[in-house]
């Protein structure tokens, strides 16, 4: 008898047999679903790319299911937050993917909360970018451990900071090889524990997003590599970029397979289904099989995807399904495969793909009913306004032209006075999502951050998350890794802008650097009436980790370790405030750099 089979006995025994219980009675699989970020459907040898070689995802494919036409947005937040809830991402409150917008409404369900109510251990590691604070962060939505990071992209790769539950730590190793190692821990305990019960990991990667950097083994083979495929505009495209990404995708592969032989080595393969899948298109002008579009376009080359699901004695070796699908189908086809109830209070997006996956005989009834739905269906794009409206024939572009998808994949002529009925149709589709969606999303003046969530342990108010005043600005023009820098005079101000929840004492810690020249600034943290100030006594000035890129990363900021600094305790009165640290004396040329300031309760 399985772990996983022991686990549903000792279920039954306590529920009573012939009563309803939380998994199917015949399986409670696993499930890993491992998620690449910035990948484009063209960065894989599955899909005919002949460069790049990419074997463990090669072998999902082989051994699973292929959706070929899978579909997810046109950048990173608003997919991971379709793939959490099975709804499109503007009906969950995300807008963005920075500065608050890229938050989940917390009246979401979470795939997460659906199987933990099942019974399952459910772990998430390394890209979380669907907020920061409670009730944001990932252990607020359905995760029991957490280790990675939370606000969009990173800026080192090496010995990276993390975030393991709620502790601050340094990771181990490149990046993507980290986070697999953690959840390759995850995973064996859990699988390997006495009365074992079925475990859902989450492996969020953050490559091959920029920056470039990918350890020297990866990039000796690809450094001088020829390309033997290139984008639709050879002049637009940056060679050496392609090579750092593509060495990145063999990286983040390599990886795969290490997750893969993990779930081998358990003897759990055939009790584990396996999804892989990444988050938007290609990051530069790159090979994707002639589509229009990168990462950001609403067209089919920003917003199409590789996904391969695999659940061996289920879903047949080979199988290949033709139909229009997304990222909003994973949770309902997730929860179909294991037989778990998909109980949420608002309606879904997605579709359960089981019958289709499975290709049983007894599904034959169910097979017809979901593949009209499937060619009837439209997918919606969203971005920064702009709308696009996919179907299974056609795309609808956010600018109003029609396009035969099964004739144009390069999406070069525009069919709408050919088709005038279904450009009229997508349209008021198009027009409705504006009316009826957008126009309807909450648009703060302020975006404002929770402080004291009841129950949070800590509250992390990242530089990202802030605004600098009096010359003090962000390392970095993408806002997510960077942190306050040109902090020089007293006139110098760093704001968050947050509403708290619960008035108490909490202590306050800022994470810093400051050369020894300048040691010595009198800090003051305020919110309304109540402050607290400390000194910079303590230097810490490590350089910047700036000799790993293989491109320049230009506007993108670079990271450096910050040290800690208690500011002591302070009182906060409930209500919408300005968090402010200000320098009152600065007896050298600068005050610090800052990277968070992090608010623990001391009471409620």
């Amino acid at each position: 008898m399985t772990k996983n089979a022991i686990f549903l006995f000792l279920i039954l025994c306590t529920t009573g047999f012939g009563k309803s219980v939380s998994a199917d009675e015949h399986q409670v699989p696993n499930i890993v679903v491992m998620l690449a970020d910035d990948a484009g459907w063209g960065d894989f040898s599955c899909v005919g790319n002949q460069t790049v070689s990419t074997p463990a995802v090669d072998s999902l494919a082989r051994d699973g299911a292929l959706l070929e036409q899978f579909f997810v947005q046109p950048v990173c937040a608003p997919t991971r937050a379709e793939f959490l809830t099975g709804r499109f991402h503007d009906r969950s409150g995300v807008r963005g993917v920075t500065r608050g917008q890229e938050r989940m409404s917390p009246e979401e369900v979470t795939l997460a909360d659906v199987f933990k109510k099942a019974g399952y251990v459910t772990g998430c590691f390394g890209k979380w970018h669907n907020g920061t604070q409670w009730p944001y962060h990932p252990l607020a939505r359905g995760f029991d451990t957490f280790y990675g990071f939370t606000e969009g992209h990173w800026g080192d790769y090496f010995n990276p900071p993390m975030q393991r539950d709620t502790i601050f730590q340094e990771g181990e190793g490149y990046i993507t090889d980290d986070i697999t190692t953690k959840a390759i821990e995850f995973f064996d305990n859990q699988v390997s524990n006495a009365v074992a019960k079925p475990v859902l990991c989450y492996v969020a990667y953050n490559t091959p997003h920029s920056p470039m950097c990918v350890p020297d083994a990866d990039w000796s083979r690809y450094a001088e590599r020829p390309l033997r495929q290139q984008g639709p505009d050879p002049k637009k495209e940056n060679p050496v970029f392609t090579r750092a990404a593509l060495a990145m995708v063999e990286n983040l592969d390599h990886n795969v397979g290490r997750m893969l032989a993990a779930i081998d080595s358990a003897d759990t393969s055939r009790e584990t289904i396996v999804v892989f899948f990444s988050d938007n298109g290609p990051n530069s002008l790159r090979w994707c099989g002639g589509m229009r579009g990168k990462k950001g376009s609403t067209d089919d080359g920003g917003t199409r995807s590789v996904c391969c699901i695999r659940y061996p004695g289920e879903i047949a070796p080979g199988t290949r399904v033709p139909q229009m699908t997304g990222a909003i189908d994973l949770l309902p086809t997730l929860a179909g495969l294991a037989g778990v109830p998909c109980e949420v209070p608002k309606s879904l997006d997605g579709l359960n793909l089981t019958a289709i996956l499975k290709q049983d005989s007894h599904l034959k009834s169910e097979q017809k009913v979901l593949e009209k739905k499937l060619t009837k269906r439209h997918i919606v794009a969203s971005q920064r306004g702009r709308v696009s409206i996919r179907t299974d024939q056609f795309r609808l572009d956010d600018k109003g032209k029609l396009y035969d998808m099964r004739t144009d994949i390069g999406q070069i002529h525009d069919v709408i006075k050919k088709y005038p009925d279904e450009g009229a149709r997508l349209q008021l589709i198009a027009d409705a999502w504006q009316h009826d969606v957008l126009d309807c999303m909450e648009q703060p003046e302020v975006e404002r951050f929770p402080v004291g969530y009841t129950g949070a342990p800590l509250t992390e108010l990242p530089a990202r998350d802030g605004h600098g005043e009096g010359g003090v600005v962000q390392s970095g023009r993408a806002p997510n890794c960077s942190f306050f820098t040109e902090w020089k005079t007293t006139e110098g101000l760093l704001v968050w802008d947050v509403d708290v929840l619960n008035a108490g004492t909490y202590a306050a810690k800022v994470w810093y650097t400051c050369p020894a020249e300048d040691v010595g600034s009198v800090i003051e943290l305020s919110c309304g009436e109540s402050r607290i100030t400390s000194m910079i006594s303590l230097a810490w000035d490590p350089p910047l980790n700036t000799g790993e890129d293989r491109v320049d990363r230009g506007s993108e900021s670079y990271a450096k370790p910050f040290q800690v600094l208690s500011l002591g305790t302070i009182a906060l009165e409930a209500g919408e405030a300005q968090l402010q640290l200000k320098a009152l004396r600065v007896p050298g040329d600068s005050v610090a750099d800052v990277r968070r300031i992090v608010l623990y309760p001391v009471n409620q």
